[in-house]
């Protein structure tokens, strides 16, 4: 073997070794998947040990918003949503593939996630059965679930509610959509849509309030803890938070004179 040939094999060895190291090959291949028991965080997240995930394709009621059912009564659908994930999951593990950072929602990843045992994503189940509306951008295939959701009036489509993305930011003037929206109840929808006292969910005692100063630093909102001395002073809070990093994944920063209490 002549010593040309010898360089080269060792050059294309290192080569070789160099693309691996550096995950070049790795990136072009299936996205990371994580299997383990799940604990749902609410109808968009689910978290595997340390990690959380948000279903990709899927935008479910936040656990503080309220939808209107089809007898005209204010209706606690987020709670409802997240509880119908829960109930999909039951005590069985969950397999998360990952499909990319969600930039809207702060260091989470979007995923396709699946029961144990089961073919059909949660997904997907949870976009069936009319609690989750689809969003962009989508890998997981919901869209022919929320076109059947929304001709079955199933879930939240038998009422009458907001996107939870224009419920997150605060948009009153967004679409009314469901089967029982009435143009001539319009005022009236979303004052219970969009109600001056939101009710705090079970647990989530973190107040949200939506402030135009929160945007130098890139958020929409301002949260404050329990036993901060902006937690007392903030009245009608426009959301409800389980925990700090819920808060954060929403955009909302801490207020500045608010420390962990000890």
């Amino acid at each position: 073997m002549s010593f040309q040939n010898s360089f080269a094999r060792v050059r294309a060895f290192a080569l070789v070794l160099f693309l691996a190291l550096t995950g070049f090959w790795t990136s072009s291949g299936p996205a990371s998947a994580l299997t383990a028991a799940a604990t749902v965080r609410d109808a968009n997240s689910i978290q595997l040990g340390d990690v959380t995930y948000r279903l990709d394709g899927v935008d479910a009621p936040e656990l503080d918003q309220v939808c209107i059912d089809d007898h005209a009564d204010p209706w606690t659908c987020g709670i409802e949503a997240r509880d119908q994930l829960a109930k999909l999951i039951g005590k069985r593990s969950v397999r998360c593939d990952d499909v990319g950072p969600e930039k809207n929602f702060g260091k989470r990843h979007r995923a396709i996630c699946t029961a144990e045992g089961d073919k059909v994503s949660l997904n997907e189940q949870l976009v069936k059965l009319g609690f989750a509306i689809a969003r962009e951008p989508i890998k997981a295939n919901v869209k022919p679930a929320a076109s059947d959701a929304k001709t079955a009036s199933a879930g939240i489509w038998k009422g009458c509610f907001v996107a939870p993305q224009e419920f997150r930011t605060g948009k009153r003037d967004g679409a009314l959509l469901g089967a029982a929206c009435r143009s001539d109840r319009d005022k009236e929808i979303r004052s219970v849509l969009f109600p001056d006292d939101l009710t705090m969910p079970p647990s989530c005692g973190i107040k949200g309030k939506l402030a135009v100063r929160a945007r130098v630093t890139g958020n929409i909102g301002i949260y404050h803890l329990r036993g901060c001395p902006s937690y007392a002073a903030t009245t009608k809070p426009d959301r409800w938070f389980c925990s700090e990093d819920d808060a954060q994944a929403s955009g909302f920063r801490k207020a500045y004179n608010c420390r962990r209490p000890k």
